[in-house]
């Protein structure tokens, strides 16, 4: 099933499929924040290093398959499969938009 998502999120699942984490901080506001595992990042740098250190140590893809808008929160549901514990999980990715940009976003499953 194809989903229509906004272009900041469509750049933010695209990006992550390269494994750039540079790039990915990118799609982010200067003061993001990502919550995932329990742990918060805040800024750029910590999201660019939150990145870099999960696909080191994962290999995975996210394919996502649902979109549910509330108020200012989308919540893009994705499978995420790949060499972790508990693969195949699927997960709530709940991004908060500023502009074009990322400005917050929850991982949970």
């Amino acid at each position: 099933m194809t989903i229509e998502l906004p272009p900041a999120i469509a750049a933010y699942f695209v990006t992550d499929k390269k494994g750039d984490a540079q790039a990915l901080s990118e799609c982010f506001t200067e003061g993001a924040t990502v919550v995932d595992e329990g742990n918060t990042y805040e800024g750029r740098d910590a999201i660019r290093n939150w990145m870099a250190h999960a696909s080191t140590q994962y290999t995975y893809t996210v394919e996502p398959f649902a979109l549910v808008e509330e108020g200012e929160r989308i919540t893009v549901t994705s499978r995420l499969v790949g060499n972790f514990p508990g693969s195949p999980v699927d997960l709530d990715y709940r991004f908060v938009l500023e502009g074009d940009k990322i400005a917050r976003l929850e991982i949970a499953p």
